[in-house]
């Protein structure tokens, strides 16, 4: 099974509630994207209108790989994007930030590829189970794109009290999954650590300004420049790690509460996660209503096997609640919060299996239902699909890139003027395009006895005699073409001929000078 091939594939809109005021700070406004995360969407919007850090506030992360429908709150600016993966639609304004509090639930639509017909007997047994007992309410893959992408849990190193790892594992460690110029901007700093002077040849590098001038100034004051990070982005860090600590915590809890017989793994970003086809009425009524803290240093328990199952997940990473106060900084804290085990999705609709377009001799079905704030749309459709479901490995991502990085490149390479891509001399030369017999755009070709047209249309014979023919006038070389201008000088240029424009007319006799 595959899901997310295709942006519309993974629909999520966000249903939203917040006072409107007329005359309020914020201008709220109906962020709808796609191929971009929530933080990608916000630095985007931030730096295209020159705003400051945290002036955007919104409700929750929705996913990147789909098309996502979430409020926004800008503080003292109106902007205005309309963009193919990036649109705003402005709805009001308000005296307060967003919070997760404006969020009353989302309503999914994801279609679900490359399946086989023998899988839907089981899918309807699984859509039974789901409303019955509902899904565990794990954080999911998308949480943990730190581990997929190599950097590791950077609050780990914020315990350790190790803030130049915490630094190098945020900015100077590259994923080989990442194809963008944010990748290219770590390589630059992995090779360059310390030379905080170094000019760096990508635009991508302009999110790290604040820490790169903190640098600067304080060349060893790693923590220091490790707050130049945005506040809710560092507030991620910290949180991916508490998700990690209670998807294992609650692992542990199910295995305290139910037989294995009950439970059946699936594996996700980091590591297994434990799901149940079955429980009794006590145990069912006791997961309906258990919820399974975010661990932070003042955390407390009321239930035995919640507390047991806590210190069992510390106990793998060896460390103790204690542990989770991060010394020297007080912008660096867990906070505690409570989270229910169970999630219920609502309104769960199975549509009609359809040949699936994408997948020659596979079948797709659309799959439809509504959650809470803060529960994972992906799960459920794992839950779903459980017998079927595989996580993709790293090289799988990999090959799915190479189709795209591959057009990307020859789309850069087209456009580049003067441009030529690497290798011998022959790959530069344009490849020849066929219409039947003939062939257009490649090197000139010119068969034996076929007749070559002269000026003026008029033929002339190719077997011609090498004595009659002139000899061809030497050809002077064609001189280099100058480089285009830059940004600027094409700035200096416009400003110039304005200058000369306004002179000249200033130059002309007015009407009243001609009638005189």
């Amino acid at each position: 099974m595959r899901i997310k091939q295709k942006p519309e594939d993974f629909s999520v809109k966000e249903s939203y509630r917040f006072d409107e005021v007329p005359s309020g700070r914020y201008r709220v406004y109906l962020m709808d994207k796609q191929k971009l995360s929530t933080f990608d969407a916000v630095d985007r919007i931030r730096d295209a209108f020159g705003l400051k850090p945290g002036s955007i506030s919104f409700c929750g992360l929705k996913d990147k790989q789909g098309r996502t429908e979430q409020l926004i709150a800008v503080e003292a600016a109106d902007v205005d994007v309309q963009e193919p993966n990036l649109r705003l639609k402005y709805l009001g304004r308000t005296d307060k930030p967003l919070s997760a509090a404006n969020i009353t639930s989302n309503r999914f639509a994801v279609t679900v590829r490359s399946l086989e017909e023998s899988t839907l007997g089981p899918l309807n047994v699984a859509a039974a189970e789901v409303n019955r007992l509902g899904v565990v309410n794990y954080f999911d893959s998308q949480r943990f794109g730190s581990l997929k992408h190599g950097q590791g849990f950077i609050a780990k190193d914020l315990i350790r009290g190790d803030f130049e790892a915490a630094l190098k594992n945020y900015f100077a460690k590259p994923s080989e999954l990442d194809r963008s110029e944010d990748a290219k901007v770590k390589q630059f700093w992995r090779e360059n650590w310390g030379r905080w002077d170094a000019r760096v040849p990508f635009e991508g590098s302009k999110k790290y300004h604040r820490i790169l001038r903190s640098l600067r100034d304080h060349p060893d004051d790693y923590l220091r420049a490790f707050l130049q990070i945005d506040a809710d982005y560092r507030a991620m860090l910290l949180f991916t790690f508490q998700s990690y600590l209670w998807n294992e915590g609650v692992r542990r809890y199910l295995q305290l509460l139910l037989p294995r017989e009950h439970l059946f793994p699936l594996r996700y970003q980091a590591g297994t996660l434990l799901f149940h086809r079955e429980a009794s009425p006590e145990v069912l009524r006791i997961l309906r209503e258990a919820t399974f803290p975010l661990l932070a240093p003042d955390s407390t328990f009321k239930d035995p096997k919640v507390e047991e199952a806590a210190n069992w997940a510390l106990g793998r990473e060896k460390i103790t609640l204690k542990d989770l106060a991060i010394q020297k900084s007080r912008l660096l804290y867990f906070r505690h919060e409570e989270r229910p085990v169970l999630s219920f999705p609502h309104k769960l609709v199975l549509g009609r299996p359809m040949p699936d377009e994408l997948n020659r001799g596979s079948i797709k079905v659309n799959v439809a239902f509504t959650l809470p704030p803060g529960a994972y749309a992906t799960l459920v459709v794992k839950r779903l699909f459980h017998f079927s479901w595989r996580e993709d490995t790293a090289d799988e991502i990999r090959a799915s890139q190479r189709p795209r990085l591959t057009e990307t490149l020859e789309r850069e390479s087209s456009q580049a003027p003067g441009r030529r891509p690497r290798g011998d001399s022959e790959r530069s030369a344009p490849a020849p395009r066929k219409y039947g017999a003939l062939e257009f755009g490649g090197p000139a070709k010119r068969s034996q006895g076929a007749p070559e047209r002269g000026a003026g249309g008029r033929s002339r014979t190719a077997e011609a005699s090498p004595q009659t023919r002139e000899p061809a006038p030497a050809q002077t070389p064609a001189e280099p073409r100058p480089p285009p201008p830059g940004f600027r000088e094409q700035q200096r240029a416009k400003k110039e001929a304005k200058a000369q424009a306004r002179k000249d007319m200033a130059a002309k006799p007015s009407k009243s000078q001609k009638k005189k």
